[in-house]
């Protein structure tokens, strides 16, 4: 399985300047519950951005997609490309940037996105979900309980991905 997870508002923005524009806290404990024990792939943007307290993200293995061939952190695995990334590991997670998400979507089989009902700006967008993909889990809308933003889970899966 490869899946891939992001939060985005109607719009489809999942960034700004290199961070998230907002903080729903129950988004982040969903982010760990999906994520945790598994590997993770994301570029060497979405490292950077990462909090030094939370680098690497503990109980996963951390997998940086990078062309710098001499980029290394502390307990990070560098990948020279997508693909190499890719063959490490079954059943992992993808966690971003935009150009991370949009050149895996082609090999993904699962997509959890979290709906923020926000109207942010921003130069990071998620990709696109094309008409291959099935709604299989559309999530009510809740209340944060940071600053009372709505925001709702929901599950895309798909059958015939790249291999």
């Amino acid at each position: 399985m490869i899946g891939m997870i992001w939060a985005q508002t109607p719009a489809g923005v999942i960034g700004q300047d290199n961070t998230i524009p907002w903080r729903v806290p129950e988004d982040t404990a969903h982010f760990k519950a999906v994520t945790m024990r598994h590997p993770v792939v994301m570029g060497r943007k979405t490292w950077d951005s990462l909090p030094e307290r939370f680098r690497p993200l503990p109980g996963r293995r951390n997998i940086v997609v990078t062309r710098q061939q001499d980029w290394s952190a502390d307990g990070a695995e560098r990948a020279a490309t997508l693909q190499d990334a890719l063959q490490h590991t079954a059943d992992l997670w993808v966690i971003g940037g935009s150009e991370i998400y949009r050149a895996a979507m082609p090999f993904a089989d699962r997509l959890i996105v979290t709906e923020v009902d926000l109207d942010v700006g921003g130069q990071s967008l998620a990709p696109t979900i094309t008409d291959d993909w099935t709604l299989t889990d559309d999530g009510d809308w809740q209340v944060s309980t940071h600053q009372c933003t709505r925001y709702r889970f929901r599950r895309y899966d798909r059958e015939n991905r790249q291999r």
